[in-house]
């Protein structure tokens, strides 16, 4: 097969992109393909609504971004979603199966996977160590089984062989044995995702994958996220860097105060009034009118002249 030739993965992914483009720019917007699927999903904390999500679905084979100001919900829909934390009230779905209720790493071995803002690699573990640690149904972790190599060898042989093509992949091989707390922050977000993809997941969701990550690994570190969706899987992350959204995203989803007010292509979602709104202030840019300008004149005067009187009587 020619090396330009697309792979089925690569043409899965292309056809998934073309579905969304008869796909309305509106929140709770349906997917012709949706692999995730919420309704209703509500987390509170005391008199706070953190989450608010009426309905959201989430497009099979492409990069879709999850975006908003600071305290809008997202880290709390993704730790909902993965089963890090349990809502108040809702229901969702992975690949057609309800999985509320479900604990994180039975989430994570139906082939939902998750990265976290601050990475969560065992320091005094070697690379090696931490990406075997991914890898799902080991037979040597059973006590019984343990005492007998012959029944688990070549599962870890196999194990050890597919995490040294990942570390290959990922650009971590020299670090093999060294201790994953000695890796730079942008090492270890790599070796993050590395590791979650031992179980060979379906979807891929990444909290602020490119957050401490400089210049030069960062390109790289984009380059592997969109290779993920190029060898067939979804990937949902969030970001706060507008620039990366716009690199690598084929669909961007806006939360603010815990609903989904906006959905779209990355450019479409960029204009909308309503994401402009939650990032800057609901009519930020609208000119005012004499009375207005009058009015906030005449009190900025009485402020001055409250402080002069308190001064004089001081």
């Amino acid at each position: 097969m020619a090396a330009d030739t697309p792979t089925a993965a690569e043409d899965m992914s292309t056809v998934a992109r073309q579905g969304l483009v008869d796909v309305e720019h509106q929140p709770g917007a349906k997917k012709p393909d949706p692999i995730v699927v919420a309704d209703k999903v509500v987390r509170k904390f005391g008199g706070l609504t953190a989450v608010d999500v009426e309905h959201l679905e989430i497009q099979r084979g492409v990069i879709t971004a999850l975006i908003g100001p600071n305290g809008a919900g997202k880290t709390t829909f993704f730790n909902v979603l993965t089963g890090f934390d349990r809502p108040d009230d809702g229901k969702w779905s992975f690949g057609g199966k309800d999985i509320q209720g479900l604990s994180a790493y039975q989430v994570a071995r139906l082939g939902m996977v998750r990265t976290f803002q601050l990475t969560k690699v065992l320091s005094r573990l070697s690379v090696i160590e931490n990406m075997l640690l991914g890898a799902t149904g080991q037979s040597g972790e059973s006590i019984w089984q343990a005492m007998l190599r012959p029944l688990w060898g070549q599962q870890e042989r196999d194990n050890t062989e597919r995490a040294d093509a990942l570390l290959k992949r990922f650009q971590l091989d020299a670090k093999r044995e060294d201790f994953a707390g000695s890796l730079s922050g942008g090492q270890r977000k790599l070796l993050e995702v590395a590791r979650s993809l031992m179980v060979e997941p379906e979807l891929v969701m990444l909290d602020e994958p490119m957050a401490g990550v400089n210049p030069a690994l960062k390109q790289s570190l984009l380059g592997h996220v969109k290779s993920l969706r190029e060898d067939g899987m979804t990937v949902f992350f969030v970001e706060h860097d507008m620039d990366v959204v716009r690199d690598i995203s084929d669909w961007v989803i806006v939360m603010a105060q815990g609903r989904i007010i906006s959905e779209g292509p990355p450019e479409a979602v960029m204009s909308d009034q309503r994401v402009i709104d939650a990032y800057l202030g609901a009519h930020h840019d609208a000119a005012l009118s004499v009375e207005d300008e009058d009015a906030i004149l005449a009190a900025a005067r009485e402020e001055i002249e409250a402080a002069e009187e308190q001064e004089s009587h001081g």
